[in-house]
């Protein structure tokens, strides 16, 4: 599978958040903005942390927020939030989180094939640090492997 889409819309640099908590709400703002998600989705991977404990953390200074498919999905889509201030989401080794991705996958069944597609992006050891010094949403899509080069 590849990555779901991320359209401009869905990318958020230099953003304030005072805590995970709000860093999560922009990214499932980003996924509603994009037609991806209703407004409801933030909730949900809010819920999905506070049940689950910091496990989208995935890397340090990375945060991969997401949560099952339900109602609250459109249609797959990926949001990226970098934040000018890392917030920690409480995990022992990875925060403070300083680039918080959101996914919405419609499919239980691509669910799992889409967290990994992102996830490969991640094999580029600088693609994190990349991503947090973005000024473009167009740096962001090519980091992300999202627009032809």
């Amino acid at each position: 599978m590849s990555l779901p889409p991320l359209p401009e819309s869905a990318i958020v640099l230099a953003a304030e958040a005072h805590d995970w908590r709000a860093a999560v709400i922009l990214a499932g703002e980003a996924l509603t903005r994009s037609g991806s998600a209703k407004v409801e989705y933030s909730g949900e991977m809010i819920r999905m942390i506070e049940q689950n404990g910091p496990y989208v953390v995935i890397a340090p200074g990375l945060a991969l927020a997401h949560a099952r498919p339900g109602p609250e999905v459109i249609a797959d889509g990926l949001s990226i939030v970098t934040l000018a201030t890392p917030v920690n989401f409480g995990h022992p080794h990875n925060d403070p989180v300083s680039v918080v991705l959101g996914l919405a996958i419609a499919s239980a069944d691509t669910h799992l094939a889409a967290v990994a597609a992102v996830a490969n992006v991640f094999n580029d050891s600088s693609a994190i640090a990349d991503l947090a010094a973005a000024t473009t949403a167009h740096q962001v899509q090519e980091i992300m492997g999202a627009v032809e080069l």
